[in-house]
């Protein structure tokens, strides 16, 4: 998995830029489909906000975190996929956990869990929805007995 290879140590990264934008003329069916864009472009997140904007018309603040060297791909992409005419730019760093899979076993078979240490310590951990999904659906189980096997499975269950 290329996302954990930049987070196989606990640090900070700087030079870290939080891009703003607020939207109320788009149709909210793109919204997932610029997500995918921002984050194959690079972003490290992409979030989307509900607002009321100015004279009460609802919209969403579109919020994306990347890394000042990938800014003007973001922005491009931001101006080409969204209504908006302006957005706004918050520097700031970012503090990331070590970060690594391991694989637990349950009755519907090899899960992964994405598992966060802090100080060398396991302080988070979750099983990987995908693996779940595809899991539940070949043996016809609900999602979550699947999610709760998993992490009853981990051997560092906090």
């Amino acid at each position: 998995m290329e996302f954990f290879d930049d987070h196989k140590q606990e640090h900070k990264e700087n030079e870290m830029v939080l891009l703003q934008t607020n939207i109320d003329d788009m149709n909210p069916e793109f919204c997932p489909y610029v997500s995918e864009r921002l984050l194959m472009a690079g972003a490290h997140d992409v979030f989307w906000v509900p607002i009321l904007m100015k004279k009460g018309r609802p919209g969403f603040l579109l919020n994306v975190l990347t890394h000042e060297k990938r800014l003007a791909s973001i922005e491009q992409i931001v101006f080409e996929e969204t209504t908006t005419l302006g957005m706004r730019y918050i520097w700031t760093e970012c503090k990331r956990l070590e970060r690594r899979w391991e694989e637990v076993q349950t009755a519907w078979g090899t899960i992964r869990v994405k598992v966060g240490l802090h100080n060398g310590k396991v302080v988070q951990f979750a099983p990987e929805y995908a693996d779940c999904e595809v899991a539940a659906k070949a043996h016809n189980v609900p999602l979550k007995a699947v999610y709760e096997a998993a992490k009853k499975h981990f051997p560092g269950s906090i």
